[in-house]
């Protein structure tokens, strides 16, 4: 569960795919999507997929909330500061498009083209998703909050241990499905006590989501 969705910090991150278009043949990233079977082509379509859907959140449910025991001071995105949605009582939760229903459709489909042995990842996502809940932090009057590696670097752990031939697919599902499960599905009972105006399955965009969460751990496999 991340912050609102800011049109400022959208556009931010707009010029980040400008630079991971121009860089989309060099070897980093085509080794990170090659590791993953996609040619250059798939991986931006991908790519730009995500981000355009990280300008959508479906709203999911709104629930009582309590109200934050004092003023939180606003989080920041890098240098930009989001902006000030007030708390009326009640928590809206949203999934975003690009940062989490994409991936995890992502997810799915390397399951159903790599023959990746189920109880191998089944225990892997298992333990990304318990390390993504142990650091993750219930953070008043925003949502949840967790270091930014810690489930990459949890992920392509498991994938190089668990994963034998499938290591490249392992890290990416069990660090997308990892944190949807540990960091958003199993904290949503926090939320209820965080006095958040909104709540975001998936993160509040592409980057700050689980897409690139699996991208890493790919990178560190």
């Amino acid at each position: 569960m991340r912050g609102p969705f800011s049109p400022v910090y959208f556009l931010f991150f707009a010029g980040l795919l400008l630079w991971i278009i121009f860089s989309i043949n060099f070897q980093i990233i085509a080794l990170t999507f090659e590791k993953l079977g996609l040619d250059p082509s798939s991986a931006l379509s991908l790519v730009l997929t995500s981000l355009l859907g990280s300008a959508i959140n479906l709203p999911l449910a709104s629930i009582k909330a309590d109200k934050p025991p004092v003023p939180p001071p606003q989080p920041f995105r890098g240098l930009l500061r989001l902006p000030e949605i007030p708390f009326t009582g009640r928590t809206k939760i949203v999934v975003n498009v690009g940062g989490g229903l994409v991936p995890v459709a992502f997810s799915f489909y390397l399951l159903a083209n790599n023959g990746i042995p189920l109880l191998q990842l089944v225990l892997a996502t298992a333990i990304v998703a318990a390390v993504a809940y142990g650091f993750s932090r219930p953070i008043p009057g925003f949502g949840i909050g967790m270091p930014i590696l810690i489930a990459p670097l949890a992920a392509a752990l498991v994938a190089l241990v668990l994963g034998g031939e499938h290591q490249a697919p392992v890290a990416y599902i069990a660090g997308t499905m990892g944190v949807l499960i540990g960091a958003d599905l199993l904290r949503i009972p926090d939320i209820r006590h965080l006095g958040a105006p909104v709540a975001s399955i998936g993160g509040a965009g592409t980057f700050d989501g689980i897409f690139m969460t699996g991208l890493v751990a790919v990178l560190l496999t």
